[in-house]
Parts: structure tokens; C-alpha cells; sequence
């Protein structure tokens, strides 16, 4: 049997897979958009477009629970998901790379568990990101000589707005990155078993970056510009790592479940 991986992409990044849509029902709703199946690599792999696929729903209005539940209905056990992020820290670049480790999460309004009772499990999230992938990606980074972070904080905030600058100096304390998506798909993912790994693309410096008033605050234009201008390496990033995930997993995702449950 293949592996499955699921791939879910944010802005400017529908059009990473060719290949069979997929409809799929969830206790929990609707996903953000059909899943493309596709084979690469003697792998399955399948891509769902996380707002849309004409970027209709806005960071808090995505369906995260679906979207994950209808990528384990059809037996994904890795996840890669780029983003889009902001940077909060000097050594931090626009077209930089960031494979994050750690997150704060800032959100208020989202559905952000599977157990809501009486089923109830306490998930371990001190290494929220797979480790294992974590590897593959530095190591596929390193080969294709890519400007990256091997980690990274990112900080998630509500949207769909972009911060103050206040905002964004108070967040530089304690973070390096900063995005609208990442919460709670990491969490959900860890709930299914699932094994989660975050590509970051810094597309801006955030508005209040070390409180200098010569950068000018981001917009949305430029963020996909930006990104649009390297999705090239994304995908040359992602391909490799596809290549190098193996069969077996040997991680604490697939045991998430184990000693969660009182």
C-alpha cells in the first residue's frame, strides 16, 4: 500500500497538483475546497486548497476540522503545509524559509479540538511539529541550497486584518513569524495522529518590526507577489521532501492518543 501524504496550501499555491477531484462528506462540514488525488513518487498524495480555491474564505472562517477529518478519511498520515508568514525578526527575510518548531496562539474565535466529550483527550503538544519530517525538510532545504531556518516560533493572530504596529512590536518579544492559519491546524492534525509539518515563507517584514517607521506596512497585494515569485522553490522543496519520507513512521504523532485519554 502507498503512503499518503496530504498537502494542504494557502496563498498562491492552488495550483500545485493536476488530477482527480474528491468530494468528501464530514460530521463536521464541508472542506475548505474538493481534494486533488494525484500518484507521485509511488505515493499518494493529495492536495485540498485551505481558503478556497479562489481564496473565498478568510483565515477564521476556514473549516479546519473538516478539512483534517476529510484528509484522515482518506488514510493521509503526513501533512505539509506552507504558508505564508510575516517576519518579526531581523535575521528573518523576505524569501527566507522557516521550518517551525514551536507556536503562541493568539486566535479566540476557532473550533480547535475533536473532543468535546465525552470522549476527551489532553494532547501532548510540547513538539507540535513532527520531528521526523522536521529532519526531511532541513535536510531537502540544505540540498536544494535554499535560504531557511531549521525553527522558528510562529505566533497565529484571528485575522483577517493585519496587526498594528503596537501589536506587531509586542508580538516581536516573543515569536519570529507571524501568521493567521497555522492555529489550530497543527492541533487537529496531532488529534488525528497525524503527523504535521509547517513550511513558513516569509513574504514581509510585519508593520511594527523593530520600530522602524521606514518599512512600509504590508499589504495583501504583497504578500502574494512575493509569494508568487517563490512558489517555484516551494515546490522544489516540497517535492524533495515527498521523495524522502519513508514508508514507516517512527515518531510520537502516530501515538498521540496513547497516554492523552484520563
Amino acid at each position: 500500500m502507498s503512503e499518503k501524504i496530504g498537502i494542504i496550501g494557502g496563498t498562491g499555491f492552488y495550483d500545485f497538483l493536476k488530477g482527480r477531484e474528491i468530494e468528501i462528506k464530514t460530521p463536521y462540514g464541508k472542506p475548505s475546497s474538493k481534494i486533488v488525488s494525484s500518484k507521485f513518487f509511488d505515493k499518494e498524495i493529495f492536495f485540498l486548497a485551505r481558503h478556497g480555491k479562489n481564496h473565498s474564505l478568510p483565515p477564521h472562517k476556514i473549516n479546519y476540522l473538516a478539512n483534517i477529518f476529510a484528509l484522515k478519511k482518506l488514510g493521509v498520515t503526513r501533512i505539509i503545509a506552507p504558508c505564508a508568514v510575516g517576519s518579526l525578526n531581523p535575521k528573518i527575510k523576505p524569501g527566507d524559509f522557516v521550518i517551525c518548531d514551536q507556536f503562541i496562539n493568539f486566535t479566540t474565535k476557532r473550533l480547535d479540538t475533536f473532543f468535546n466529550g465525552p470522549k476527551v483527550y489532553h494532547i501532548s503538544m510540547a513538539e507540535p511539529y513532527c520531528p521526523k519530517l522536521r529532519k526531511i525538510a532541513i535536510s531537502a532545504a540544505k540540498k536544494l541550497k535554499l535560504s531557511f531556518h531549521k525553527k522558528g516560533t510562529v505566533i497565529v493572530i484571528e485575522g483577517p486584518r493585519f496587526s498594528s504596529r503596537a501589536e506587531s512590536k509586542y508580538f516581536s518579544k516573543f515569536a519570529d513569524i507571524i501568521n493567521m492559519t497555522q492555529y489550530p491546524e497543527v492541533i487537529l492534525a496531532r488529534e488525528m495522529e497525524i503527523c504535521y509539518l509547517n513550511i513558513s515563507l516569509v513574504t514581509d517584514f510585519d508593520a511594527g518590526f523593530k520600530n522602524r517607521k521606514d518599512i512600509k506596512p504590508v499589504t495583501a497585494n504583497e504578500v502574494a507577489k512575493v509569494f508568487k515569485k517563490n512558489t517555484q522553490k516551494l515546490k522544489e522543496l516540497i517535492v524533495e521532501i515527498i521523495k524522502k519520507i519513508p514508508e514507516k513512521r517512527n515518531c510520537l504523532c502516530k501515538d498521540a492518543l496513547k497516554f492523552a485519554k484520563i
